[in-house]
């Protein structure tokens, strides 16, 4: 049977896709972004565009911190599910600019909760981050391990979401699905990201920065990857465990319908072979400047998925050099070059 979800940051990287993909099965999309300008408003007026080509989509400016406004949405939409993926994205940009994350990551977050307790939702599947893994060094990332040690705002926010959406799951009885992402890239991505900048700056002949002085290692995970996994989650409504125990609690699932999943490539990869593969992608070499570690970035991150694997099938398939060429490909026809 189809469903009726609300998929709030919409009109942002992972949230067109996951449209995309849920409105190709024939559920109905209820989109929600309030197309602020941290970065290139036309590009997200085009991933929209793409999605408005659908019957079954609608879509909703509004700001999430708009208390009102939520509250409205869902008691006039119903939703079966909501995919909560809307948030103030930017590791560093919360540096600078941490009233913003507080407002949209934690004030918003509540409302979509106070939203989904009100009219019932079957499940809230929301994005965290493996930003939340902060000082702790042990590989690959579990869930299962203590995540007490953020480096920056924007990881003790979604930390914060993950421990206020366990409060509700106990309180209100509601089946929630944190899912904790890793570096993912591909076609219509964000501007600010690696991916994007290395692209643009070897196709203009520009140099690129290149921090730690390219001694760092990511778990890319291609896009399409991500939505399998997204929606893999939301199809299956977390569970309480029985076998949990307050003695020895288990960070990553609950006496109450609640779970948290690393959702990456399982394949960390060099950035120095991460600019190979642009290199290869794009037939020009980069111009490099390195640089230093920036401020509340760690050298390293690599996902455990096999607890999303067992729950969903998830298994990411997409080599990075695939992944690259798709992205570069997207980016020449969007831009012209």
């Amino acid at each position: 049977m189809s469903k009726k979800i609300l998929v709030t940051g919409a009109a942002g990287f992972i949230g067109s896709h996951a449209s995309q993909r849920l409105l190709a099965r024939g559920d109905t999309v209820v989109g929600l972004d309030n197309l602020n300008d941290y970065y290139s408003v036309q590009l997200k007026e085009d991933r929209l565009a793409r999605l408005r080509e659908h019957k079954n989509f609608s879509f909703v400016k509004l700001d999430l911190v708009d208390r009102d406004g939520m509250t409205a949405l869902f008691e006039r939409e119903q939703f079966d599910a909501v995919i909560h993926l809307a948030a103030q994205a930017g590791v560093r940009y919360s540096i600078t600019n941490p009233h913003v994350y507080v407002d949209s990551n934690v004030v918003g977050f509540l409302n979509i909760l106070e939203g989904c307790r009100h009219s019932k939702v079957g499940h809230l599947v929301f994005a965290s981050t493996s930003s939340v893994y902060g000082a702790n060094e042990t590989q690959p990332f579990s869930e299962h391990a203590g995540v007490d040690h953020p480096m920056t705002l924007y990881a003790a926010t979604k930390k914060a979401n993950e421990l206020m959406a366990h409060s509700y799951a106990h309180l209100y009885d509601m089946a929630v699905t944190g899912l904790r992402f890793f570096t993912v890239y591909g076609p219509w991505g964000r501007p600010d990201m690696a991916l994007f900048l290395f692209t643009k700056g070897i196709l203009e002949g520009k140099p690129i920065d290149v921090y730690n002085h390219g001694n760092m290692i990511r778990d890319f995970t291609y896009v399409e990857d991500i939505v399998s996994g997204v929606i893999g989650a939301m199809d299956r409504p977390a569970q309480a465990n029985p076998e949990w125990n307050g003695k020895q609690p288990d960070p990553a699932t609950s006496y109450v319908k609640y779970r948290l999943f690393n959702i990456g490539n399982n394949k960390p990869v060099q950035l120095m072979e991460f600019i190979d593969a642009i290199e290869a992608a794009t037939g020009k070499k980069a111009i490099k400047n390195f640089m230093p570690i920036q401020q509340g970035d760690v050298p390293s991150t690599c996902a455990d998925v096999s607890e999303l694997e067992a729950w969903t099938g998830f298994r990411p398939n997409t080599p990075v050099r695939e992944g690259v060429r798709l992205f570069v490909e997207w980016y020449r026809r969007y831009y012209n070059v």
